[in-house]
C-alpha cells in the first residue's frame, strides 16, 4: 500500500476506534496497563462547534496500581483544544478548495458559528441573539493549523509517493513569492505531465542555481521519484534547471515553454513589424506591420505546433527564407530540439507548457507569501496545497471551452491508487 494512503486510512481507523471504544476499554491504564482503575469524576469543556458554543463532560479516571490520572478523548474534540475537528477541516478547506485569504475565511466561519456577520446576509429574516456567546477566532489560529498541518506533512515526506506510477515526462516550475520584511524566495515545484501528481515543493533563494533545482529533485526522489527513469523535464529558461539537467541527468531532454517562448520572440517580432513600417505613415504603416506581424506569426506557429520535426525543419527553413525572419529563425534553430521534444518517440504526453496552472490557484491562496511570513512556512503550506490537488478529482461535466483528461478522478487515482474514500485532510492528520 503507498504511503501516503496507509496514513490516512491509519488515521481514519485511529478515529473511529475512539469512537467505538467502551467504557471498559477506557479503565485500562495508558501507563502501566493496569485493570485496576477507578471513575475519578470530571470536567466541563465548553468547545466551538459549527453549530455554536458546546458543553461537553469529560470523564476522568485514576489507577490505584501507578497513582496516574488521565481523560476520556472523543474524536471530534481534540484535547485541550478550543475548537472541534469539524471546524479545523472546515476552515482548512475552505482555504485550500475555495482558494480564499486567512481572513475572509476565518470571516466565514465566524458567521456559521455565531450566525452573524456573514448569516444575515444568508437568512435576511434571522436575529442574532445578543446573550449568545461570540466565537472570536483570528484568522491567526488557522494560519497556525495550516502550519500544523504542514508540520505533519513536513515530517512524512520520505516515501510519500513510493510505489505509483513511475514519472518519466514531468513539467518544473518556480513561483516567486514576496515574505515579510521584503525578503523574496522561489518556490519550485515539480509535476508529472501524464498523471498530474505534484511532488513536493522546495523553497530556494533563486532559480537561476544549479544547486536549487538540485534541492528540489532531490526532494522528490525521497519522496518515491525514480530519476533514472526520467526522460523529459518541460520548463521556461531557467539557466540553473538546464545545468543541473547536463550535470546531473544528461541523458534527459528539456522541452522548452512554448508559451514563454511566445513572450520572448515578442521584442523581436514588433521590431520587425517596425522596420517593415519605416518610411510609411498612418493606414499604410499600419497594414505593413500588421501583415509582417502576421506573416511571421505564422511561420513560428508553423515550427513550433508543427507535429512532426521533419515538418517544423521545413516551417523553419521558411521563416530564414523570409526577409524580416533571419532573427527569429536564429533563436528558434538554437532551441530547436529543446522547442520539439515532445515529438520524440516515447515523449508522448510531454505537453508543451509549465505548471502555469497550479501557480494561479496556489497565488489565490498565497497573497504572495506575506501570509506566512518566513521560507520554512511558505514551503509547508506548498506541502500543504500540493496534497490537497494530489487528492482533488477533476470535474466530471466537460465544458465547452475545458475539457478534463481524467474527469472526476484526482492525480493519485490516474496513478493507480484506490483512495477507499480517504481525503487529503486524512493525510494530513487534520
Amino acid at each position: 500500500m503507498d504511503y501516503i494512503l496507509a496514513r490516512a486510512l491509519a488515521f481514519v481507523q485511529s478515529l473511529v476506534t475512539l469512537a467505538q471504544r467502551s467504557d471498559l476499554a477506557w479503565r485500562v491504564c495508558p501507563c502501566c496497563h493496569s485493570t485496576h482503575v477507578h471513575r475519578h469524576g470530571s470536567y466541563t469543556r465548553w468547545p466551538w462547534t459549527l453549530e455554536g458554543r458546546r458543553e461537553v463532560v469529560v470523564p476522568r479516571y485514576r489507577c490505584q496500581s501507578c497513582r496516574a490520572t488521565y481523560s476520556r478523548e472523543h474524536p471530534e474534540y481534540p484535547y485541550k483544544a478550543w475548537y472541534a475537528r469539524s471546524v479545523r477541516r472546515y476552515a482548512i478547506d475552505q482555504w485550500c478548495f475555495l482558494g480564499s485569504s486567512l481572513r475572509r475565511v476565518t470571516e466565514w466561519v465566524r458567521s456559521t458559528i455565531n450566525q452573524d456577520e456573514r448569516w444575515q446576509i444568508w437568512h435576511p429574516l434571522s436575529r442574532p441573539d445578543p446573550q449568545a456567546p461570540q466565537c472570536k477566532l483570528h484568522h491567526s489560529t488557522l494560519e497556525r493549523w495550516m502550519d500544523q498541518a504542514g508540520r505533519r506533512a513536513e515530517r512524512g515526506v520520505a516515501g510519500l509517493y513510493a510505489g505509483l506510477v513511475s514519472t518519466t515526462l514531468a513539467a518544473a516550475d518556480g513561483l516567486w513569492a514576496r515574505l515579510r520584511g521584503g525578503a523574496t524566495r522561489v518556490l519550485l515545484m515539480l509535476r508529472d505531465s501524464i498523471t498530474g501528481l505534484l511532488w513536493p515543493p522546495v523553497v530556494v533563494a533563486g532559480e537561476e542555481a544549479r544547486a536549487a533545482w538540485a534541492k528540489l529533485f532531490a526532494r522528490a526522489q525521497g519522496a518515491g521519484l525514480a530519476l533514472e527513469e526520467l526522460r523529459a523535464v518541460v520548463s521556461d529558461g531557467a539557466q540553473g534547471l538546464a545545468s543541473y539537467l547536463r550535470q546531473d541527468l544528461p541523458d534527459v531532454y528539456q522541452q522548452r515553454c512554448v508559451f514563454h517562448t511566445w513572450r520572448n520572440l515578442g521584442p523581436e517580432l514588433s521590431r520587425q513589424a517596425a522596420r517593415a513600417a519605416e518610411g510609411l505613415e498612418g493606414e499604410e504603416a499600419h497594414e505593413a506591420r500588421a501583415r509582417v506581424r502576421g506573416e511571421l506569426s505564422g511561420l513560428v506557429h508553423g515550427v513550433l505546433d508543427a507535429p512532426t520535426s521533419a515538418e517544423a525543419e521545413e516551417a523553419l527553413a521558411q521563416l530564414r527564407a523570409h526577409p524580416q525572419g533571419k532573427g527569429l529563425w536564429k533563436v528558434l534553430n538554437e532551441r530547436f530540439i529543446h522547442l520539439l521534444t515532445h515529438t520524440m518517440a516515447g515523449h508522448e504526453g510531454l505537453g508543451r507548457v509549465t505548471s502555469e496552472h497550479m501557480w494561479r490557484d496556489f497565488r489565490l491562496r498565497l497573497s504572495r507569501g506575506r501570509n506566512h511570513g518566513t521560507e520554512e512556512r511558505l514551503e509547508r503550506a506548498g506541502l500543504v496545497f500540493t496534497i490537497f490537488r494530489n487528492f482533488t478529482p477533476a470535474q466530471k461535466r466537460q465544458e465547452r471551452s475545458r475539457h478534463y483528461r481524467h474527469p472526476g478522478q484526482c492525480a493519485l487515482e490516474v496513478a493507480g491508487l484506490d483512495l477507499e474514500g480517504c481525503s487529503y485532510l486524512d493525510a494530513l492528520e487534520v
